[in-house]
């Protein structure tokens, strides 16, 4: 019934009914009143069915959904809640509004798997009685989203974030520039969205072909500091954190055919038409950290998360090696050679962010040459980066290729929709555990939790980006939220599930257990 699962679900054996005079009351608390008017839009939404709100001062005794807080409760834990189903009412008690939050997805996906009946020309849903005590397992519950190498909507932007609130996932790391695509207004720096955003045409087919062909079609776009403003004001009333990317120093070619004074050559740079890794990044050169710091100064005042994703992955070395500018930077700064020199730009960056009450995330690479000293590792070359992270005594975030990139393959290659490759069925994703065999107790509080990558390459349009995360992106709800799994129950739940989808016209792997 619910995914993730609950710590602690105890069911009862009567009913309680969802009809037009059901009341949402709530404590006088803003958060919790604007929860009260988007749970009720849920249910209007959903079952065509008008509940009211009100203060929990001013509402009646039966058929309510009262939203409580009661801090210290739960083990003082913000995200954990306690949700009483009873015949005549419905009690969510939470810390804190995050906790409401959950509880009302817990609650919101009970109606959905429920009937909608007619009663005497009334509607209503009816739901059995139940007790939920419930807490993540781990802090960080991410979802990725990679607009450069194919764009979509803010609508679309807005309905991503709808699923990751669904499944109680609180992180939606927004991948915003790439060797493809600038996809983020930057004031000071116009030609990033008027070159940058913009490539002259795409590879057709798959990446790697003998004779690559191309759709001579332009392609690109880019989103405006008030449309970010608006996603990041969307997904905080979902109790979720947008992790802006600004890659750095590699998959930069965007910038670079934007600025060509920021490279080591003199270019020209284009804004690449195929995917891979490209030679040309990011020069050492003073000019380029003045140009990152004004563009991160720009991007702060739009995401107010701690969390900065600088990337650090994939930065071939060759023009370093070339460039008498990177060689002073490396003899300047004492250096033994282009790794360190890496190491150097990602700490003078880490250092500038810290400076502004912000800290760093960056792939598994960043640990090549010294790891910045407050950085956090995402780890996605398999399960080493997190490792080293941890026993070094750093946080890191577990996002492996194995498990937790939702371009691969889901079913069968032969029947299934162009992917990049790889093969991770729903059993796959579900079986995974966050937390490596190699670390001790100590060490593995440094494993803040896990993620779900969504490269799109091939993800032209945003139904396939549903097809793609759905139902996987619900199995790794449940391991980074439950812990003890169950992978039988799952797979009934799942299929309910597919209803859920079918009922909120979401795309989906309707078949993630056919695998040959």
């Amino acid at each position: 019934m619910i995914i993730p699962e609950p710590q602690q679900l105890i069911m009862g054996g009567d009913e309680f009914k969802l009809h037009k005079n059901t009341v949402v009351v709530y404590d006088n608390n803003e958060e919790l009143k604007q929860q009260a008017s988007y749970f009720a839009d849920l249910v209007v939404n959903s079952f065509g069915i008008k509940i009211n709100t009100s203060t929990l001062k001013n509402s009646k005794e039966s058929n309510v959904i009262i939203l409580k807080l009661i801090p210290g409760s739960n083990d003082n834990d913000q995200e954990a809640y306690k949700l009483i189903i009873k015949e005549e009412k419905v009690i969510i008690e939470a810390n804190s509004p995050r906790g409401t939050f959950y509880a009302l997805q817990s609650l919101y996906q009970i109606f959905l798997s429920n009937k909608l009946t007619i009663d005497h020309d009334n509607m209503q849903v009816m739901i059995p009685t139940l007790e939920i005590v419930d807490k993540p397992q781990f802090p960080y519950r991410g979802m990725h989203l990679d607009v450069c190498r194919h764009m979509f909507p803010v609508e679309f932007i807005k309905k991503y974030i709808d699923i990751l609130a669904f499944y109680k996932f609180n992180t939606f790391h927004w991948h915003l520039t790439e060797d493809q695509g600038w996809r983020i207004e930057i004031k000071k720096y116009p030609k990033l969205t008027e070159v940058g955003s913009w490539r002259k045409e795409t590879l057709v087919g798959h990446y790697g072909k003998e004779t690559p062909q191309y759709d001579g079609k332009k392609y690109g776009g880019f989103y405006t500091q008030d449309e970010v403003r608006e996603v990041v004001a969307y997904a905080t009333e979902r109790q979720i954190t947008v992790i802006p990317e600004i890659e750095m120093p590699g998959h930069s070619l965007a910038a670079l055919a934007s600025y060509p004074e920021l490279g080591c050559t003199e270019g020209p740079y284009e804004v690449a038409t195929t995917w891979g890794v490209f030679e040309d990044i990011y020069c050492t050169k003073e000019q380029t950290f003045e140009f990152l710091e004004n563009v991160l100064l720009e991007v702060m005042d739009l995401f107010p998360s701690t969390y900065i994703h600088i990337g650090g992955d994939e930065a071939p070395k060759a023009r370093w090696k070339e460039c008498s500018t990177c060689q002073a930077t490396i003899k300047r700064e004492g250096l033994n050679d282009e790794h360190e020199l890496q190491s150097y730009f990602i700490q003078r960056m880490e250092k500038f962010l810290n400076s502004h009450g912000r800290s760093i995330i960056g792939w598994d690479e960043i640990l090549e040459g010294g790891l910045a000293p407050n950085a956090t590792v995402m780890s996605w070359r398999g399960t080493e980066g997190g490792i080293a992270a941890a026993k070094d005594g750093h946080d890191a975030i577990m996002t492996p290729g194995s498990h937790c990139y939702f371009d691969h393959y889901q079913a069968n290659k032969e029947t299934e929709p162009l992917a990049i490759g790889g093969f991770t069925t729903l059993e796959k994703v579900y079986s995974y555990n966050p937390i490596p065999e190699e670390l001790n107790a100590e060490e593995a509080k440094h494993i803040l939790g896990a993620q779900g990558n969504v490269w799109t390459e091939y993800m032209e349009t945003t139904d396939y980006v549903e097809y793609m995360i759905l139902p996987r992106m619900a199995a790794l709800s449940e391991v980074v939220w439950t812990g003890d799994k169950n992978w039988p129950l799952f797979k009934n739940k799942i299929e309910t599930h597919f209803g859920i989808y079918d009922k909120l016209g979401y795309n989906y792997c309707d078949h993630p257990f056919v695998t040959k």
